[in-house]
C-alpha cells in the first residue's frame, strides 16, 4: 500500500506555514523565559533605575529562605493531591458513563461544562461554597460536628484550594478517559467475563492496562496543571493565606515578584520552577512511562 505525501510547490511554503505559529512561539513563551533566566541572576531596585548582576546570589537566598523551602513542601503535597483527586475521580466518572448506552452524551456534555470555568470564578466558587459565615459546606460540617475555618486553619485551606483546584481539572481529564475506555475492545471485556473474572479484575487486568497511555498523558498534563496553572484559584479562594499556608510556588513567585517588587528574587523562583516541572517530566518519560503499555 503506497502512502501518500504532500509534495509542496515551493521549498519555502512549509516555513511559511509554519512562521505564524513559531511566531507566537517565540515572542510569548521563549523570550520571556530568556528574560527570566536573566533576571534571575540580576538585583533591580523596585523602580527598575538600576540593575546589577550578582551571578547566583539569588539562587543562594532563595534556598537558604526557610519560607521558600517550606512552599516548596507544600507545593509537592498540592500537585500530588491534586493529580491523585482529579485523576481518581474523572476515572469513576468515565468508566461510569462508558456503561451508559443513550443518555452517555448528555452526561459527558454535562461534566465537561466546568472545564469552561475561569480558573478565578473556580476560587471565588468554591470560596462561597466554603465560606465560614455564610458557605454552605460549613454549615452541613457544622452539623458534623466538624469546625470549618479556612481563614485561620492552614490545613483547611489547603484542601480547600486542593478541591477546587481538583474540581476544575476533572472534566478535562474526563474527556481523555471516556476516549481511552471507548476504544477499548468490548470482545476483550466479553471474553474475560465468560471466563469468570469479575467487573473489578476486568478492569484492572483488561482495561486499566489498554488505557495506560492515556493515564500517562494525564499525569504529565495534572502535575503542570498543579504546578503552574492554579494561581487563580489560590489568588481567589486564599490570596496564599493564612500565614503562608497556601502560598505554593506558583503564588510566591507572583508575591515577592508584583507584590514585594524583588524582581531578581522572583525570576530566580520562577527558573527553578520551570526546572522542576522539566525535570519531573523527564523522569515520568525515563521510568514511569516503561509501565505504559502501547
Amino acid at each position: 500500500m503506497q502512502t501518500k505525501r504532500t509534495i509542496f510547490p515551493s521549498k519555502l511554503l512549509p516555513y511559511i506555514l509554519l512562521a505564524p505559529q513559531l511566531a507566537v512561539t517565540l515572542i510569548f513563551f521563549i523570550w520571556p523565559a530568556l528574560q527570566a533566566v536573566k533576571s534571575s541572576f540580576e538585583r533591580e531596585d523596585p523602580f527598575g533605575f538600576r540593575t546589577t548582576f550578582i551571578w547566583f546570589d539569588n539562587y543562594r537566598r532563595i534556598f537558604a529562605d526557610p519560607n521558600y523551602l517550606s512552599s516548596l513542601g507544600r507545593t509537592a503535597i498540592f500537585a500530588i493531591s491534586v493529580t491523585l483527586l482529579s485523576m481518581a475521580i474523572s476515572l469513576l466518572l468515565a468508566v461510569a458513563v462508558n456503561r451508559l448506552l443513550r443518555s452517555g452524551k448528555v452526561y459527558t456534555t454535562l461534566l465537561v461544562w466546568p472545564y469552561a470555568v475561569a480558573p478565578v470564578v473556580v476560587g471565588i466558587l468554591w470560596w462561597f461554597i466554603f465560606n465560614p459565615s455564610i458557605g454552605l459546606a460549613p454549615y452541613i460540617l457544622r452539623g458534623l460536628g466538624i469546625s470549618w475555618n479556612h481563614r485561620i486553619d492552614g490545613n483547611q485551606a489547603m484542601i480547600l484550594i486542593i478541591i477546587a483546584a481538583a474540581w476544575k481539572q476533572i472534566s478535562y481529564n474526563f474527556l481523555f478517559f471516556v476516549a481511552g475506555l471507548q476504544s477499548v475492545p468490548q470482545s476483550l471485556n466479553e471474553a474475560a467475563a465468560i471466563d469468570g473474572a469479575g467487573p473489578f479484575k476486568r478492569f484492572w487486568t483488561i482495561i486499566f492496562p489498554l488505557i495506560s497511555p492515556t493515564t500517562f498523558f494525564l499525569l504529565i498534563i495534572n502535575i503542570n496543571y498543579a504546578m503552574f496553572d492554579t494561581f487563580g484559584i489560590v489568588d481567589a479562594t486564599t490570596s496564599g493565606g493564612p500565614a503562608q499556608a497556601t502560598n505554593i510556588l506558583v503564588y510566591k513567585v507572583y508575591t515577592d515578584g508584583v507584590l514585594n517588587l524583588n524582581i531578581g528574587s522572583s525570576a530566580a523562583q520562577s527558573v527553578i520552577l520551570m526546572l522542576i516541572v522539566i525535570a519531573l517530566t523527564i523522569v515520568q518519560f525515563r521510568f514511569v512511562e516503561r509501565r505504559v503499555q502501547y
